[in-house]
């Protein structure tokens, strides 16, 4: 080989070698025409600041929801990727965290799409764009430079999330597939959000993150404050902010300090939390609900005497209460405070707990055992209460509720005859801030305890949940086993105690 034939085919060789490094830069399907080798330069998009409240997304087909969404997250962006409804995924896993737009297309918009793409362009101040599959017309392709996004670098500050609530998988899929540029999330929600638990748990571990709301999830009147909820990313025990369906509750009953009043007294606080902890662990095996240890606390304990206030009720302070309900808390178990109100009525005790009822993993029992007549004294007369006095409870305690933004609580009816909660059928259930539960609280005899189980389903078939008592000298032969418990009493309740 000559000199001079060498270094001709040097010069091919490098010409070879640039054909194909251009091939490979051009070939790249997201760089369909003509790429900027200075994208990676490009200024990242800038993220739009979260307004108030929550925003509602919505969009009539695929191309109206992916420009909505955009319109939401972004406030500015260089570059703009465009896709076919095919390609997303493709198009998604490219971008993933590069802060890029992205509108999903026909393969053949038509010219109302593409105006409408057009307008969010200049909006946003587009300059390049990434397109896979979609047929721009010359005009407007040739006002947009064409980029790779595998050039592009990932924003130092990748911002704030997204969270979008949708409504089944296939919204969750798309609306996901668009998010992902931002790192976001597209969380199922049937109904009510604060049953999610998925939801809420994202939300909690992220609360500077931007909310969504997909589709037609707000038309339902209770959804806007349901969802505010969700947003303190308050969990309860078990997870999610709803008490029930789902879960079941095993508690400790009695008054801290006191082992004549229940099971619940007869330790310190630390060996209160084990053995609560311990009553419910059987229970995991034998349920497919989740299960949350629980201690029921008598907050006003029924009196012989009459008492300073003449009331037949003794209350506890709130600084009696405070250090086992607060242990509770801290250690996943969720609470209910008994009243025993004597003469007096239920709301005005209810009202001297508002301190504890603030706390989210605190809920109330009303027990119409000891609610007595004026003339009334306790264990010469078994007590009742009008269901007038329980709906002005229900009230109280939902308006609470919803006004503190608190997750939903547990409101449990005692009762083991049915005359003492008359006019049961007018009992208001449709609060969702409550999950009201009538517990039925016979003992002795087995067989005698199911026959109050039953009347009692039958009186009340409006009751949304049930609870059963389990008495550890009372019941004979001897109390159920968990196993008994479970295979026995139908339907299964959702709420245990142990007195």
């Amino acid at each position: 080989m000559t000199k001079r034939t060498g270094i001709l085919l040097g010069a091919i060789l490098g010409v070879l070698v640039l054909a194909g490094a251009l091939w490979a830069f051009l070939g790249n399907p997201l760089a369909p025409d003509r790429a900027v080798f200075a994208a990676p330069v490009l200024a990242p998009a800038e993220l739009a600041a979260p307004g108030d409240g929550v925003a509602a997304v919505d969009g009539a087909d695929d191309t109206e929801l992916s420009l909505n969404l955009a319109t939401h997250q972004y406030a500015s962006s260089p570059v703009l990727a465009l896709t076919t409804p095919e390609q997303l995924d493709e198009v998604s896993a490219a971008v993933a965290g590069l802060r890029v737009p992205i509108v999903v297309l026909p393969a053949a918009p038509t010219a109302d799409q593409v105006e409408a793409v057009r307008a969010e362009a200049e909006r946003l101040g587009v300059t390049a764009v990434a397109n896979q599959g979609v047929a721009l017309p010359d005009d407007v392709a040739g006002e947009f430079a064409t980029v790779r996004v595998t050039l592009l670098k990932a924003p130092a500050d990748p911002g704030p999330r997204t969270y979008a609530l949708v409504a089944d998988a296939a919204t969750q899929d798309l609306v996901g597939a668009l998010l992902s540029p931002t790192s976001g999330q597209a969380l199922v929600v049937e109904g009510d959000p604060r049953g999610s638990v998925e939801a809420v748990s994202a939300i909690a571990a992220d609360p500077g993150a931007a909310v969504l709301i997909v589709g037609d999830l707000a038309a339902d009147d209770d959804f806007q404050w349901q969802l505010e909820t969700v947003l303190t990313g308050v969990e309860l025990p078990g997870g999610g902010q709803l008490v029930a369906p789902g879960k079941l509750y095993v508690a400790l009953y009695g008054h801290p300090g006191s082992s004549a009043l229940g099971v619940l007294g007869e330790q310190g606080v630390d060996a209160t939390i084990e053995r609560a902890r311990q009553h419910a662990a059987p229970y995991e095996a034998l349920t497919d609900m989740t299960v949350v240890p629980s201690l029921e606390i008598i907050a006003t304990i029924a009196s012989a005497g009459a008492g300073p206030d003449g009331n037949y009720s003794a209350e506890a302070d709130i600084a009696t209460l405070r250090p086992l309900v607060d242990a509770a808390g801290e250690n996943g178990l969720y609470v209910v405070l008994d009243l025993q109100p004597g003469r007096t009525d239920f709301l005005t005790q209810a009202k001297r707990y508002e301190e504890l009822l603030a706390l989210p993993h605190v809920g109330l029992a009303l027990d119409p055992e000891w609610r007595l007549e004026p003339d009334q004294v306790h264990l010469r007369q078994i007590g009742s209460v009008g269901i007038d006095e329980v709906n002005s409870v229900v009230t109280w305690l939902a308006d609470f509720t919803r006004e503190h933004r608190l997750p939903q609580k547990v409101l449990i009816l005692h009762s083991f005859r049915t005359d003492m909660i008359t006019g049961i059928d007018r009992l208001d259930t449709s609060r969702s801030e409550l999950a009201i539960t009538m517990h039925v609280d016979g003992q002795g005899a087995q067989g005698a305890k199911q026959d109050t189980w039953n009347v009692l389903h039958r009186y009340a078939p409006n009751m949304p949940y049930w609870g059963w008592k389990n008495f550890y000298d009372e019941d004979s032969p001897t109390m159920l086993t968990p196993q008994q418990t479970m295979s026995n009493v139908n339907p299964t309740p959702i709420f245990v105690s142990y007195q």
